[in-house]
């Protein structure tokens, strides 16, 4: 492995962060375990839900709740998540202005499955900022809150933990990028951000920083040291 000693490696997730999805993922989520028969209030949703993989979430209403979603189940939520994203999904506001210009090696990792990461990115023109570095929870044996993915990025990528920053938006991913030994920034500019009470709950977690306007991220990154 190579290791970029002088370097940073920076590590967006995906949703919440480059993207604006979650007030749509977590509607069509709760349109569906409605459905199913369990109704969740969408402040519940985001306490238990946020930054989780949909395995995690399908082995945690089975384990909690005794309600098993079978693949058709899911696929059929997916058809739905996909079509409210095509006509609906933006990015985060200043993403695109920030990563026109962004002078750090950088990559995704997010617990979402790969055909939906690369979807959210080519529907908000941010694709061609991260292809081919885009790693995803299916790639790994434990999704957030364990530090799995981030690890395997980095290790992909030739960065040692030390020299990576994850931008986070989520309590499991906070819980592991610290897990995996890298700095983490909390995200909490999202739109999704007022509704989930994130600001105090990320605050409890401790980041390096919180932040809400992407514009701020590059002197937060120079701040952190080399």
């Amino acid at each position: 492995m190579m290791d970029n000693e002088n370097g940073k490696l920076v590590i967006f997730d995906c949703d919440g962060v480059l993207v604006d999805s979650e007030p749509i993922s977590f509607a069509v989520l709760r349109e569906m375990l409605a459905d199913a028969g369990l109704a969740f209030s969408e402040s519940w949703a985001y306490e238990n839900f946020l930054g989780k993989s949909m395995a995690s979430i399908t082995e945690l209403v089975a384990r909690e709740h005794d309600l098993l979603l079978d693949e058709a189940a899911l696929a059929a939520m997916r058809a739905r998540l996909y079509e409210r994203f095509e006509a609906e999904l933006e990015p985060v506001h200043g993403i695109g202005n920030l990563l026109a210009d962004f002078p750090f090696v950088h990559c995704v990792a997010s617990s979402s499955q790969l055909e939906r990461i690369r979807l959210c990115l080519r529907k908000t023109r941010l694709i061609d900022y991260f292809e081919p570095n885009i790693f995803s929870a299916s790639m790994v044996a434990n999704g957030k809150p364990a530090p799995d993915l981030f690890l395997h990025a980095a290790r992909n990528m030739g960065f040692a933990p030390r020299n990576c920053i994850v931008i986070e938006d989520s309590p499991s991913g906070i819980r592991a990028a610290k897990a995996a030994g890298m700095t983490v920034f909390a995200f909490t500019g999202a739109s999704h951000a007022i509704a989930s009470n994130l600001r105090p709950i990320v605050e409890s977690l401790k980041p390096a920083a919180i932040f809400d306007d992407m514009a701020q991220l590059p002197g937060l990154i120079a701040a952190s040291g080399s």
